[in-house]
């Protein structure tokens, strides 16, 4: 992908705020529950800081278990579908390379499929700046499990325009794994997943497809193509063809912690 293009599709999602709200998956509890452990067993209370927060998908779950959470979205109309659905929750324009929060301020600092749009170089300093010490940084994204058949098959039928499966998402997230995150600042990155599912209708599913970056970006006569042979595609296949049905996800979790004061002096030295 080049520059422009990864600029193109991470600025893309906000025309279609309203449907990428309605339509993509939320998340496991025990995801984000993992995500939170390093910091506390409990997570009500924690400041949690969900950076790239889009329409607040993430925002509302930690909402449920209780947590403080304040939001940071960089796209205008995203954050209007937020401040529709979750009126309440403080939320502040800013992005991951310029966090609008003190020093120190997040018990963790949580990104659903928005830390692959990050300027890693910039943005680590930046969270680690905000998270206090013992805080996590943690990434989550849901992957279709392409370990099922029609999955695998929704895949090549959608040409590659969909987000990763779950095949390409582990490799990702292990090259991220892989990654020294500011090794001043964080520990080595761990890696968890979690069954995760949403019910469907091929028309709801092509309409789900159509938030995705890829498909965002394409000229109209490409895009238009490709929802077309996805849903003829849905309709060749028993599993699909029949009004609901479910479509099996996989959540990755990949967290890392801002390594304590002592060992910040230490590395300065």
């Amino acid at each position: 992908m080049t520059q422009d293009e990864w600029v193109r599709r991470g600025s893309s999602f906000g025309a279609v705020a309203s449907a990428y709200a309605d339509l993509r998956p939320g998340y496991p509890d025990e995801a984000v529950r993992w995500a939170l452990a390093p910091v506390a067993a409990d997570v009500a209370g924690l400041r949690v800081v969900d950076l790239g927060a889009g329409t607040g998908i993430l925002t509302e779950l930690m909402i449920r278990l209780g947590t403080d959470v304040t939001a940071v979205e960089p796209d205008a109309e995203m954050r209007a579908e937020f401040a529709r659905r979750l009126p309440s929750v403080r939320l502040l324009t800013g992005s991951a390379e310029d966090i609008p929060l003190p020093d120190g301020s997040a018990d963790a600092v949580l990104c659903g499929q928005a830390m692959h749009w990050f300027t890693m170089d910039r943005a680590l300093p930046e969270i680690a700046r905000v998270l206090r010490p013992g805080g996590v940084l943690a990434g989550l994204w849901n992957n279709d499990d392409d370990r099922v058949d029609w999955v695998a098959g929704l895949q090549t039928a959608a040409e590659g325009a969909t987000s990763p499966a779950l095949s390409i998402r582990r490799a990702q997230a292990a090259a991220l794994q892989a990654m020294d995150f500011e090794p001043r600042s964080f520990l080595a990155a761990e890696r968890a997943e979690f069954a995760n599912a949403q019910r469907h209708t091929a028309e709801s599913l092509v309409a789900t497809l159509a938030t995705h970056s890829r498909l965002l970006v394409m000229d109209p006569p490409d895009r238009d193509r490709v929802l077309v042979r996805v849903r003829d595609y849905l309709r060749t296949r028993p599993e699909t063809s029949g009004g609901e049905f479910t479509v099996p996800l996989v959540t990755l979790v990949l967290r890392t912690t801002r390594v304590e004061a002592d060992a910040d002096a230490g590395a300065e030295r």
